[in-house]
């Protein structure tokens, strides 16, 4: 089993950063790929972004390219999400997610087998 850890939350101010990571902790972490998700309050969950463990190749949201970026540390078992330029739309609680293989597109919810519980994001007008 795999047990992924968020962190790095919080509250900010509109045009501030926020780094989240995501631990993942368990059998030994072979994922083909991690994600990051995010729901906001009396939305359905969204994709933000992924990045293969092998290689890095990464993917994003189309309205978050140039604002996040998802990266990893294959030493740490930990996957990244650097957040800047932050808006008040981007209030959330952002959740990180692993894959073990490639069927399903990575945009999807539905590829992805572990999950963390998630950390929170306010981001102040």
């Amino acid at each position: 089993q795999v047990q992924l850890a968020e962190s790095g939350g919080g509250l900010v101010q509109a045009g501030g950063s926020l780094r989240l990571s995501c631990a993942a902790s368990g059998r030994t972490f072979r994922p083909y790929g991690m994600g990051w998700f995010r729901q906001a309050p009396g939305k359905e969950r969204e994709f933000v972004a992924h990045i293969r463990w092998s290689g890095g190749s990464t993917t994003y949201a189309d309205s978050l390219k140039g604002r996040f970026t998802i990266s990893k540390d294959n030493a740490k078992n930990t996957v990244y999400l650097q957040m800047n330029s932050l808006k008040p739309e981007d209030t959330a609680v952002y959740y990180c997610a692993a894959r073990q293989s490639w069927g399903s597109t990575a945009s999807s919810d539905r590829a992805y087998d572990y999950w963390g519980q998630g950390t929170q994001v306010t981001v102040s007008s």
